[in-house]
């Protein structure tokens, strides 16, 4: 008999540990195991060192763990951004709200969890019941009412009862893994909240460097504009004592006037710009600039970012938060079946209650006053109306919908990262080539300045030398803006470091 017993109790216990979740495997992305290799001509500007993730990379691993071991901070080296980002890492209304849907989902977690455990209470019930005087006899002889048959009648046939004790309701032992498969898709569904905010945490980062570049850039394109302007103002007063000695030409008057006014529309523009880039920017921080912030910084790679290790293969990807996020969503579904397959299988439901009864409340806790309840409930599912198989049949369908979502954010990730790559080589050389361009045009203007105030040319030369100077200039910022949050784009999209190395 006592080896009986004990089979029963291993057996118990060994189904205790058993689910019937399906055994997860990570779904393989549809990716190639190299980003796209960028085709370079003879003649393009490369930098040295910058292949844009040739497979031909030497120690990809090696500079794949670079990839994903550089914090924010050491990324984003200027002292000033690191202020920014740090104050909307606290103050940021998104970052806010992905921190207190952690802790909703740790709630829901614990609150599930509770469930593999009884919930003991303790109670003290007073039962009282009053009879029609000709049925109080009856029930006075019969023992009462009252819990376990016991009853004290009075004149007016009411009955008294008294019962103080402890005990537990409905716990159902999880013999099929139900309620484990339940916590575990919560502890997943938890631990991709958490990702989650790690995914918000690297957009704020990013968008707060995005918008502090186009900033810089603004600012950059009004002094520009302010310089032009002033060039241009000190040529429109020499034409016009030219023209009122009867040397220029009306012509040469109202082409001076018209370059005047159109540098006064856009140092206009680009006041707004810049004042519209400061409120963009304390929207992102959740918070006013901090007192005396000024931002003069030049728009220089160097004193800003931090570059980036080239040949970092593809399955860098599965490390990015928001795809993390996607895979424990996708385990919770697995999890979610296990619980479903469950429903098929017997429940069992203990319900005890250990204390103390009496008919006078005096009685309570004197001996003989011991009582207890034990109520072992088996529960088999026979008609359902179809309830279980539909049941299981959605959790299936609710992988399947999650995988999808899985693949597609690998696919979404390979994208940005192969599109980041490629603008980083191209960009390169953009800017190369747009820095020669400025440096052509000055020099153009220069030369037709000194042939108009030779009196070679007339002023159509230079106003058309300077347009082009102008013209120059603004797409240089551009592309060097272009460039800055290309890289910007690349480390977002390569899973932005590990944030807890940059905290």
């Amino acid at each position: 008999m006592k080896n009986q017993t004990l089979l029963g109790a291993c057996l118990i216990l060994y189904l205790a540990g058993c689910t019937l979740e399906p055994h997860y495997q990570r779904p393989q992305p549809a990716v190639t195991p190299q980003w796209p290799a960028m085709p370079q001509s003879s003649s393009a500007a490369t930098p040295a060192g910058d292949s844009a993730g040739s497979p031909a990379q030497a120690a990809p691993d090696a500079a794949a763990r670079s990839a994903a071991q550089i914090g924010w901070r050491e990324f984003f080296t200027d002292p000033k951004l690191q202020t920014l980002i740090e104050q909307a890492l606290h103050y940021n209304y998104d970052a806010q709200i992905a921190t207190l849907n952690i802790a909703a989902a740790r709630a829901q977690y614990q609150i599930q969890r509770a469930q593999l455990f009884p919930e003991i209470s303790a109670t003290a019930t007073e039962t009282v019941e009053k009879f029609p005087s000709a049925v109080a006899p009856l029930a006075s002889g019969a023992g009462g009412t009252g819990v376990g048959g016991v009853g004290a009648a009075s004149g007016s046939g009411v009955f008294r009862f008294f019962d103080v004790g402890i005990g537990f309701t409905s716990y159902e032992l999880d013999l099929f893994g139900r309620i484990r498969s339940l916590n575990h898709a919560k502890l997943q569904q938890y631990l991709g909240f958490v990702e989650t905010r790690r995914s918000t945490q690297i957009s704020v980062i990013a968008e707060v460097a995005n918008a502090y570049l186009t900033w810089l850039a603004d600012q950059k394109l009004l002094r520009i504009t302010e310089d032009t302007l002033s060039s241009q103002q000190q040529s429109l007063d020499l034409i016009r004592l030219s023209f009122e000695g009867g040397v220029a030409t009306a012509l040469d008057l109202h082409q001076a006037e018209i370059t005047v006014a159109t540098a006064q529309a856009n140092l206009a523009q680009y006041r707004r710009q810049v004042a519209q880039d400061q409120n963009a920017l304390v929207v992102l921080l959740g918070a006013p600039l901090p007192g005396g912030f000024v931002a003069d910084v030049e728009l220089d790679e160097e004193s800003l970012l931090t570059d980036l290790p080239a040949g970092v293969p593809s399955e860098v990807l599965v490390q990015r938060p928001d795809i993390l996020a996607a895979e424990h969503n996708l385990i919770a579904a697995n999890a979610n079946i296990g619980a479903a397959r469950a429903a098929f299988f017997p429940s069992i439901l203990l319900t005890g209650s250990y204390g103390t009864a009496s008919t006078q409340l005096s009685g309570l806790f004197k001996q003989g006053s011991t009582a207890w309840t034990f109520s072992p409930q088996i529960s088999l599912p026979i008609f359902a109306g179809g309830a279980n198989v539909a049941s299981l049949d959605l959790a299936k369908v609710q992988k399947n919908i999650l995988v999808v979502e899985y693949e597609q954010a690998i696919q979404s990730g390979f994208r940005e990262v192969a599109d980041a790559l490629a603008g980083r080589t191209t960009l390169d050389s953009q800017v190369a080539a747009d820095t020669a361009l400025v440096k052509a045009s000055s020099e153009s203007f220069r030369l037709s300045n000194m042939r108009f105030t030779g009196g070679v040319d007339n002023y159509l030369g230079v106003l058309d030398s300077q347009r082009l100077l102008y013209t120059a200039q603004q797409s240089l910022v551009s592309v060097k803006l272009a460039r800055l949050q290309n890289l910007v784009t690349l480390y977002k999209a390569l899973g932005g470091g590990w944030f807890e190395h940059s905290s």
